[in-house]
């Protein structure tokens, strides 16, 4: 792979007229990010398993970090806690508009720590910290001209929504920047943007702002921030040590003028995640700056207000703040990955890339074919979609009714938003992490391929030819272990639905009604009618699902028969079945009533008094193999069962002093018996059958 070119985009400036000011300002940028993690069929995040013991990823680190920054707690005397205080506010911070809608539901008190930090800061500064970010976290050199301006307008629109105000910076995904991009920014009143030392040939000096020009006319300003003080930031050991994090950013290096304009930047998550306690790091670090005379804690929108950028730079395009092959991590075997000691390649990401973008460019082409008979003015409608994106259902479907066409028609709206939804499902599907990781078998690869999926189904009439296409392309991406096969079986077995969606979602809300009506509720659909003649609604597009519905439960097991266009007959989904929310809310209930018929009062009492639940299983089920020494009718067998499958709903595999027992049972008994050979089986047996 050649070298990133150099493109020059001014001629070289005129140091002379400059004004450098005496003092010390000191900006740290914090990048909050995380995938969005959604399914796109319930919008809900479901558990990931190695996020434990968080249900997931977003839960764990808005834990370890988000909510620990918004409370920071800075050490006085004696090792005990001097002051808690809301980190956000005294850092330049940005976080991605996904994370945020996640943030909003799940973590309100951290995201409105948020948002009072970005007006605290407005009124120390006259601007505020809060800096945005395009919609999705895609890397904008690869995207379409098209794609950019969607991503950048629904980011600014989004921030508007959330923060009260316009953005005067946006920072970009990777840092990946080229010329298109930053011409975009420009045109939609982006003021700045901040890169790495090595994104620009020479920097301005003193830490001061560039100035890019575009080709088409159009100026930004770019801050450069310090690269070794940032490297040993987020990899340490400065984000430790408070002391000498502080005089790194207040030191001059030796044969050098004292910088106006110190800056740092590094991924949010250092702040607690990568490196526990970096919080308190922090604030420590902007306690020491905030006493030392001269220096200020300041953000970039108000040094940039202070001091206007006035000297030219030239661009490095395209560049990444984290590939030094420009943004080949993203669409080539570059060398790049998290585990260089591993020998594995990235021959996947090519194909990854070139599949999506198909789609992504076929899901443009359903919209263009379509939205002009459906939307007033379907350029304006896609670019404003942004403002209600994440404000949830009502406000899309408020919006998809003043953007449409008069006498569309209630059909003709309820397509109108799918096609939106389309376009917001095909550039999530463009999100950087599916390609950032070390093989396309990882939850970043299989998330984007769900959402593809999602898309595909939205483009309606073409959806069978465009699936075709992708599955078609993923074959020639293929995995590192070789019992995946490629993108093309990762894409059918795990990201492509079993079951039609809405006959999966209704079969779990009847089921909730009836079990658990707490978590009879979703965030993307709504359930009403009778079990035998329900109607599930999508509440963003109004897409109405009509299905038949029967339940059936004996003990612990459910069994939901579903009857549903364009299912010819019924279906019969299990308990595994049912998405995860309604699965787990009514296993709580299946389980509190299984307790009652199959542990004793002492181990019932144990339970209540706090002893944790699988050792209190396994011994039960201990006792009843011991009991079918005496009885091994169909009642006691049952108990059996039952709770091997309680141990395996939270992941226990069968005890091995179960199997032991249940052996010298077995052994002693019958081994013609069948009755007892299907539950042998059922504790990891060889039968012979």
């Amino acid at each position: 792979m050649s070298p990133p070119s150099l493109v020059a985009l001014t001629p070289e400036p005129d140091t002379r007229t400059l004004a450098v000011p005496t003092p010390r300002s000191v900006v740290i940028h914090g990048h909050f990010y995380q995938p969005p993690r959604e399914h796109p069929w319930v919008d809900e995040v479901e558990a990931e398993l190695s996020a434990a013991p968080a249900h997931d990823w977003n839960e764990r680190i808005e834990q370890e970090c988000y909510r620990a920054v918004a409370a920071a707690r800075v050490p006085g005397a004696g090792g005990r806690i001097g002051r808690i205080v809301n980190g956000y506010e005294s850092i330049s911070f940005n976080f991605g508009p996904t994370l945020l809608e996640w943030l909003e539901h799940a973590a309100p008190g951290t995201y409105q720590a948020l948002l009072d930090a970005d007006r605290a800061s407005a009124v120390r500064l006259g601007h505020g910290n809060a800096v945005a970010m395009p919609y999705h976290h895609a890397i904008l050199p690869l995207s379409s001209h098209r794609e950019k301006v969607t991503e950048v307008r629904w980011g600014i629109a989004d921030f508007r929504r959330r923060f009260g105000r316009e953005p005067e910076g946006m920072w970009l995904p990777e840092t990946a920047v080229d010329e298109e991009t930053l011409d975009v920014l420009a045109r939609a009143g982006i003021r700045f943007t901040i890169l790495a030392p090595h994104q620009v040939e020479t920097p301005a000096p003193l830490g001061l702002p560039g100035l890019v020009a575009t080709s088409q006319g159009y100026s930004i300003a770019v801050f450069v921030y310090d690269g070794p003080i940032s490297h040993d930031v987020a990899f340490g050991p400065l984000v430790r040590d408070a002391t000498a994090w502080s005089e790194r950013l207040l030191g001059t290096p030796p044969g050098k003028p004292a910088p106006a304009l110190v800056s740092v930047a590094s991924d949010g998550e250092t702040y607690g995640h990568h490196h526990a306690f970096g919080e308190m790091a922090l604030a420590h670090t902007i306690d020491r700056l905030r006493i030392t005379p001269g220096v200020t804690v300041d953000n970039f929108a108000a040094f940039l207000a202070r001091h206007p950028a006035a000297y030219p730079v030239r661009l490095v395009a395209p560049s990444s703040w984290s590939c030094p092959h420009g943004v080949e991590r993203w669409r080539s075997d570059c060398g790049c990955k998290m585990a260089p000691e591993k020998p594995s390649h990235q021959r996947w990401r090519a194909p990854l890339r070139d599949a999506l973008a198909w789609v992504t460019a076929e899901c443009h082409a359903v919209f263009d074919r379509e939205a002009p008979l459906l939307l007033r003015d379907p350029g304006a409608a896609l670019e404003n979609y942004g403002s209600v994106i994440g404000a949830g259902a009502e406000a899309v479907r408020r919006y998809g009714a003043q953007a449409a066409r008069d006498g569309v028609g209630s059909e003709g709206l309820v397509r109108a938003v799918e096609l939106l939804e389309m376009e917001r499902g095909a550039l999530r599907s463009l999100t950087s992490c599916a390609w950032f990781f070390d093989d396309i078998g990882g939850i970043e690869p299989l998330q984007v391929l769900r959402y593809a999926a999602w898309a595909i189904e939205l483009t309606g009439a073409d959806a069978t030819r465009i699936e075709q296409g992708l599955i078609d392309r993923l074959a020639l991406a293929e995995s590192n272990l070789r019992t995946l096969g490629s993108g093309r079986e990762i894409y059918l077995q795990r990201a492509r639905p079993h079951l039609p969606p809405p006959v999966r979602i209704a079969a779990g809300l009847a089921a909730a009604r009836v079990l658990a009506p707490e978590a009879a509720t979703s965030v993307a659909w709504q359930l009403t009618g009778p079990d035998d003649s329900a109607v599930l609604t999508n509440r963003r597009t109004g897409r109405a699902h009509r299905v038949s519905l029967a339940m059936h439960r004996e003990d612990l097991d459910l069994r939901v028969t579903a009857t549903a266009p364009p299912l010819s007959g019924g279906v019969v989904l299990t308990f595994e079945d049912l998405p995860e929310r309604q699965r787990t809310a009514i296993a709580r209930v299946l389980r509190g009533e299984a307790f009652g018929r199959l542990l004793e009062p002492a181990e019932r009492l144990a339970l209540g008094q706090g002893e944790e639940l699988r050792p209190i299983l396994r011994r039960a089920l201990v006792r009843r193999v011991e009991g079918l020494a005496q009885d091994h009718g169909e009642e006691s067998r049952h108990a059996v069962v039952e709770l091997l499958r309680l141990l395996e709903w939270l992941g226990q595999a069968v005890p091995f002093e179960a199997q032991t027992q249940f052996y010298r049972v077995w052994q002693a008994g019958s081994r013609e018996d069948q009755a007892m050979a299907e539950l042998a089986r059922r504790m990891g047996f060889d039968t012979g059958r």
